[in-house]
């Protein structure tokens, strides 16, 4: 019973993460649109 509830608990860790590594890799990906645009100035 442990074990599973462990795994879950890691689980759950793991895809809470995927998410804001998504989220972070948006925002990185914007500013880096914004530099290239403001270069081309």
């Amino acid at each position: 019973m442990k074990t599973i509830l462990f795994a879950l608990l890691i689980l759950s860790g793991l895809l809470a993460g995927c998410n804001t590594m998504n989220g972070i890799g948006k925002d990185v990906e914007r500013l880096g649109e914004k530099v290239q645009d403001a270069t081309k100035k």
